[in-house]
């Protein structure tokens, strides 16, 4: 399996990665950044261990998340599994409105 990062998965890892450089420090942000890495090597050798979503949207039916790893485990990166890739789709918090917030 190879991992592909959508355009939305860099543009809300970025964004993430700023607030967290702006209202914590850089060092938090880089462990952020870290965390998604380990997270995401996790999925490129075991793409089937996230659950699906359970949404009932058709683009986001055959959509799989898994928790980041702490201590920003309130954050989800949202893929699906396209033939030999793995498309890393979205990194949310996951608090939010997910099923509106990711169409």
């Amino acid at each position: 399996m190879s991992i592909l990062k959508s355009d939305a998965f860099i543009s809300d890892v970025e964004a993430q990665f700023e607030w967290y450089a702006i209202h914590a420090d850089l060092y938090i942000a880089e462990r952020y950044l870290r965390a998604i890495k380990v997270t995401c090597d996790l999925l490129d050798r075991h793409p089937l261990l996230g659950p699906g979503t359970g949404f009932s949207h058709p683009i986001l039916q055959e959509w799989r998340f898994i928790v980041v790893f702490r201590p920003f485990q309130k954050h989800v990166i949202f893929y699906e599994i396209a033939g030999e890739n793995v498309v890393l789709r979205r990194a949310m918090h996951g608090h939010r409105n997910l099923p509106k917030d990711l169409i």
